[in-house]
């Protein structure tokens, strides 16, 4: 515990009242306040002919603003220099703070933490749940705990020195993210070239067939169908991260059908690397191939794996990279040539591509849960800090 007093914000805070007349012939940069916690921010430039405001009230660097009709949902914090200069509507309350008496960024700090802004938002009045305001006088009668000059900017020092340290892991995690997501693609690359040699090479055509199966918006079909596009494949993985329900009635234009087990490709844009095994019947775009791999030569799971990689993606994008809008079309598809050793080699070289999958995979899921351990920590750090404890 500590023996800090708590001061009513109306003692350390002064309303600043800046409001002036807008010139209809003036660009005025417009602040904003971001939701829970997060602080001020640079809006849209306007001219003062484009908006009906008849005053504007001016903000400066350090000043603490909230907006009234947000109070509820966190919308506090102290203008950060680029801010400096910047306008705001009557909806915003600004403040000049008592610099000899509370630190700026001991207050912003103070309004990161979540009970904090929540308690003093709970006092917003009115029957509109989403237009609910705070009124200044309500606001200002709130308490702060208060120690001394010294150790609010101790406490500062303090949360800034662990901040950044969260920043570094976090970035760490980040960098670590992007190498997990490649390794398997460098991997794949590295062991397709290794089999070049001693295999043959053949067209890519050779190991699939196309399935031009179309459903069009004149075959007067009805119904929902299952529609898989582009959006809904995760580049590199091969992963399904979503569908959409149509309804066959209200088709636009033409899909091409898949089934399990077929490799639907996005041709468009093929730097994209979307290539994914279906796991159910449905409908793509026309701008995705539906290939069937030929299964008395060529494993599925290889063949896509081969797809995924770099072996497979160079060359696709090689062959299309002069184009403004880049096309795979199905002749330069054909033409790529992909190592096809027998399919017991093949089976290997899935099951131990499956493996390193695998361990991808739950390298993931331990980095999005250290992910969520570390965004917990700055409110837990936050509400020591203003405990005393830190």
């Amino acid at each position: 515990m500590n023996n800090w007093k708590t001061v009513k914000l109306g003692d350390v805070l002064r309303r600043a009242d800046r409001f002036e007349e807008k010139d209809e012939l003036t660009e005025y940069r417009f602040a904003g306040t971001f939701s829970f916690g997060r602080g001020i921010f640079v809006g849209e430039t306007k001219s003062g002919s484009t908006f009906r405001l008849p005053k504007i009230q001016r903000v400066k660097s350090g000043d603490f603003i909230y907006c009234k009709i947000m109070a509820w949902e966190g919308a506090f914090g102290v203008a950060p220099p680029d801010v400096d200069g910047c306008v705001l509507s009557g909806a915003f309350v600004v403040y000049e703070i008592d610099k000899e008496l509370l630190d700026p960024k001991y207050l912003d700090y103070y309004f990161k933490i979540k009970s904090v802004w929540k308690q003093i938002g709970s006092q917003s009045t009115g029957t509109n749940v989403r237009r609910r305001s705070l009124h200044p006088d309500q606001f200002e009668i709130a308490e702060i705990p208060l120690p001394p000059l010294s150790e609010q900017r101790r406490i500062v020092a303090k949360i800034e020195q662990l901040a950044a340290k969260i920043e570094e892991a976090r970035g760490l995690r980040e960098h670590n993210g992007e190498i997990a997501g490649k390794f398997l693609g460098t991997l794949s690359t590295n062991l397709f070239k290794t089999i070049t040699t001693p295999h043959s090479i053949i067209p890519f055509g050779k190991t699939v067939s196309f399935r031009n199966d179309l459903i069009r918006p004149v075959d007067g079909k009805t119904g929902e169908l299952r529609f898989i596009g582009l959006q809904h494949i995760e580049s590199h993985t091969g992963k399904r991260i979503g569908e959409d329900r149509l309804l066959a009635e209200e088709l636009t234009g033409r899909k091409f059908k898949f089934s399990p087990n077929e490799i639907v490709y996005g041709y468009l844009r093929p730097y994209l690397n979307k290539v994914w095994i279906a796991d159910c019947e449905g409908f793509c775009s026309v701008d995705q191939y539906v290939l069937r791999p030929k299964l008395e030569i060529v494993e599925t799971q290889y063949l896509a794996y081969f797809m995924r990689s770099n072996a497979f993606l160079y060359q696709a994008i090689e062959l299309t990279h002069n184009l403004i809008l880049p096309r795979l079309r199905t002749a330069l598809l054909q033409s790529i040539n992909i190592p096809l050793p027998p399919l017991a080699e093949q089976r290997r070289i899935v099951a131990y591509l499956d493996s390193l999958q695998a361990q991808v995979d739950r390298l993931k899921v331990l980095q999005a849960q250290t992910a969520a351990e570390l965004e917990a920590l700055l409110p837990a750090i936050l509400d020591r800090a203003f405990k005393g404890e830190l």
